[in-house]
């Protein structure tokens, strides 16, 4: 039984190495084989073709462009098995883009060292505030301003009633002594008392002298979660404590910052927003949005029960 077994596999392996599943693969003189042999998808199944037919094959196929990516290592171990089995990378595998900055910039930290470029609509208070919008939803947006707390009142009910349900947006502080923060909330509002997280959320402070009108953005920090505080009784909150508007009837007009657990702190360790003071008194606020055509799609413009970025 043994045997049988034995001289049935050394059998086999003799007619796969003469490219034959008869006898008659010991008699015909074989053609001289190739010693390369390409293992991606779209020759597996070639493998029992004539030479002929491969050639045809081979003519067929369209040679996709590659794709160039700085994170990409050819010589790394795990690559060069996928890049054996599946061939090179490709712009657009099957036909679909690649995940990516380009394509979905809110699914990665803000960028501090890069900033938007001037739009044709803004006004002189957006051309001040669009480089902040680098690798934003509103990057190359028009902006539009849905909340002037000096004109709308200094409540929550007339907040929500500006900025809810739609989408992302950008929050303008100033200070009584006129310094100017905010922050940029990616999933905006929609007043059903959620955490709405993201991690391209960011605060920021334009710096007056000795160091000129310069822009210091703080990133999220711990994760997406609790970048907003959708609160329908309060205004606008980053985090639970690093930049809170509650916009309550007793003091309307209060702000407190506290970074370190939501957002980052200054470089130098400083953890309010507005510098040496955590609680400020604001003499304007104002929150923007991006202008979207009739019928066009806005972004997280309902609740977020079950997200997990």
């Amino acid at each position: 039984m043994k045997l049988s077994v034995l001289f049935s596999l050394c059998l086999s392996v003799l007619l796969l190495e003469n490219d034959g599943f008869g006898c008659d693969a010991f008699l015909v003189p074989q053609k001289q084989q190739h010693t390369t042999t390409q293992l991606h998808l779209n020759n597996f199944f070639n493998f029992n073709k004539p030479d002929d037919e491969k050639e045809e094959t081979k003519k067929e196929e369209v040679v996709a462009p590659s794709f160039e990516d700085p994170a990409y290592d050819d010589s790394d171990p795990v690559e060069k098995i996928f890049g054996f089995f599946f061939g090179k990378r490709e712009a657009e595998p099957l036909g679909l883009a690649r995940f990516g900055p380009d394509r979905f910039p809110e699914q990665y930290p803000a960028t501090t060292t890069e900033w938007a470029d001037p739009v044709e609509t803004d006004d002189k208070d957006m051309a001040m505030l669009r480089p902040l919008l680098k690798n934003t939803n509103l990057e190359t947006r028009g902006l539009t301003l849905t909340y002037d707390a000096n004109k709308d009142g200094w409540n929550a009910d007339a907040f929500h009633r500006a900025v809810d349900k739609k989408g992302g947006a950008l929050v303008v502080c100033t200070t009584r002594l006129g310094l100017v923060a905010g922050g940029y909330n990616p999933k905006g509002w929609v007043g059903y008392g959620e955490a709405r997280g993201s991690i391209a959320a960011f605060l920021y402070t334009f710096n007056g002298p000795p160091d000129g009108n310069t822009i210091t953005k703080l990133r999220k920090v711990g994760g997406p979660g609790l970048a907003q505080m959708d609160m329908p009784e309060s205004g606008p909150s980053f985090g639970a404590d690093s930049l809170v508007i509650p916009l309550s009837e007793d003091n309307p007009k209060l702000a407190r910052s506290k970074l370190g657990s939501y957002y980052e702190r200054f470089e130098d360790g400083t953890n309010s927003i507005f510098g040496k003071d955590a609680n400020v008194q604001l003499r304007d606020l104002k929150v923007y949005h991006g202008v979207y055509a009739e019928g066009e799609y806005i972004p997280f413009t309902d609740a977020e029960p079950f997200a997990l970025y």
